[in-house]
C-alpha cells in the first residue's frame, strides 16, 4: 500500500482548518494542523513534511518569515510550500513567490483547487531534476544544448533573452513566475535589454511563435504561467 504524503498546514482559523483537513482525507493526504507560526516552524523542522500550507498572517511568527527561514535551511529548503493568505495585493503575492512558494492562493478559495495546486506542485517534485537536451511542445522543439528552437523542421530566429525564458517556462511548467524571477534569464547582449522589460521579452516571443502560442499564461498582477500538460520533454 502506497504512503499518504504529509502535509503540515499551519493556519490560526479553525473553519478554514477544518475545511482543508476535510479535503485533504477526501484526496488521500495525511494532514496535521499547528495555529500559531511559532509552533509551525517547529513542526516543519521536526516532521519535515513533503508539503506546507502556510498563512501570512499568524499568531507568534509571520508566515513570510517561517518560508525565508525555511528556504535558508538546507534540511528544509526542498519542502513545497503553498501560501494560503487573505492578503490578496499584487505585492504580497509577489513577495511570497519570490521568497520561494511554490503557489498562492488568495482567500477565499476552493479546498478542491487548492489540492488540485498541490497536486501539480508535488508531482513537479517528483520529476528528475536533469536537463533535457530537447523539449517539444505542440509542434515546437528547443535544443537546449544548441540555445536553437524550431517548428517542425524550420529554425525560429530567437534571442539569448527569449531562449532563457522560454527554458524557465519549460523547466516550471504550471508555476507562476513573476516579472523579476524571468528577468534573471534576460541576457546581457539581448537587443531588448535597455529596456528591462519582461512583458516586451514576452511578446516578442509570443509573436515569434505565431497566433496559436496559447502556452504561455498572463496571471494578472504577478507574472506568467507556462501550461504544463502540452510539453514532452525528450532526453
Amino acid at each position: 500500500m502506497t504512503q499518504r504524503k504529509s502535509i503540515l498546514l499551519i493556519e490560526d482559523e479553525e473553519d478554514i482548518a477544518a475545511l482543508i483537513k476535510l479535503q485533504a482525507d477526501i484526496s488521500g493526504y495525511k494532514l496535521n494542523v499547528e495555529i500559531d507560526g511559532i509552533n509551525g516552524f517547529r513542526a516543519v523542522e521536526r516532521d519535515k513534511p513533503d508539503l506546507v500550507i502556510i498563512d501570512i498572517m499568524l499568531p507568534g511568527q509571520n508566515g513570510l518569515d517561517i518560508v525565508r527561514k525555511m528556504k535558508h535551511n538546507p534540511e528544509l529548503k526542498n519542502i513545497p510550500i503553498v501560501i494560503v493568505s487573505a492578503k490578496n495585493e499584487e505585492l504580497d503575492i509577489v513577495l511570497g513567490l519570490e521568497l520561494g512558494a511554490d503557489d498562492y492562493l488568495p482567500k477565499p478559495f476552493s479546498p478542491k483547487i487548492l489540492f488540485s495546486r498541490i497536486k501539480a506542485v508535488l508531482r513537479r517534485g517528483r520529476e528528475p531534476q536533469k536537463l533535457a537536451k530537447t523539449i517539444s511542445f505542440g509542434d515546437f522543439i528547443l535544443e537546449v544544448d544548441r540555445y536553437l528552437l524550431r517548428k517542425n523542421d524550420k529554425y525560429i530566429p530567437i534571442t539569448l533573452s527569449e531562449f532563457g525564458i522560454l527554458r524557465r517556462f519549460l523547466a516550471n511548467r504550471g508555476k507562476v513566475l513573476t516579472r523579476n524571477q524571468l528577468l534573471d534569464d534576460v541576457q546581457n547582449d539581448d537587443a531588448f535589454i535597455m529596456d528591462r522589460n519582461i512583458d516586451v521579452h514576452i511578446a516578442s516571443l509570443r509573436k515569434k511563435l505565431g497566433p496559436n502560442f496559447f502556452w504561455i499564461e498572463t496571471v494578472r498582477g504577478v507574472g506568467y504561467r507556462f501550461k504544463e500538460e502540452e510539453i514532452l520533454e525528450v532526453v
